[in-house]
């Protein structure tokens, strides 16, 4: 059983990376797209992948000692698998996450090697979210995450810790923490 879920898990990922990659070469030679990832993120009570395109903001603040504070504009697509949809064990249920977000990345001036990053965006969850006790109350929701990473001249790599919640809009916000794994390629 186990085996069959990672197999349909692993087959939409293919599927949406293929069409996000699509677009974003179709979107990159238009100057809008300058890298596209793939990023899988995980919890106790849920799995997620995701697949996003990116735009740097080509801007450099705060610039000493070969580092500089920039950014980029990402909007990403997210399917998450829920393991006990409405606090029910064993209920599995599939929500979909549009989101769109700036963020702040601290890196060298060559753009490669190690950096730093934060961001905060919004999003749009396809169905409310209650999983394993924890209730969202609204399908919108901010998407904030803290993360390092490592650039090369064609690949980016990262980890990174991200929060979800409404910023207690409406109650209940228990709000979804997940570790996710990134790598980006850079048109």
């Amino acid at each position: 059983m186990l085996i069959s879920h990672v197999k349909k898990v692993a087959g939409l990922a293919a599927a949406m990376a293929a069409a996000l990659f699509a677009q974003a070469a179709h979107a990159q030679s238009n100057g809008w797209v300058d890298s596209a990832s793939l990023e899988f993120g995980t919890n106790p009570e849920q799995k997620m992948v995701r697949v996003a395109v990116q735009k740097d903001w080509d801007s450099r603040w705060f610039a000493s000692n070969g580092r500089h504070l920039s950014g980029y504009w990402e909007t990403n697509l997210a399917l998450w698998r829920l393991s006990a949809y409405q606090n029910v064990p064993g209920r599995k249920k599939n929500i979909a996450v549009i989101g769109f977000t700036p963020v702040l990345r601290y890196q060298n001036d060559s753009k490669l090697g190690l950096y730093g990053e934060i961001g905060i965006g919004v999003n749009l969850f396809s169905k409310l979210y209650k999983n394993e006790d924890k209730e969202l109350s609204t399908a919108f929701q901010f998407g904030d995450h803290i993360g390092v990473g490592y650039s090369t001249a064609k690949w980016d790599y990262s980890l990174k810790f991200q929060h979800y919640s409404n910023a207690s809009i409406k109650s209940p916000n228990g709000g979804a923490n997940w570790i996710v794994a990134k790598a980006a390629y850079r048109f």
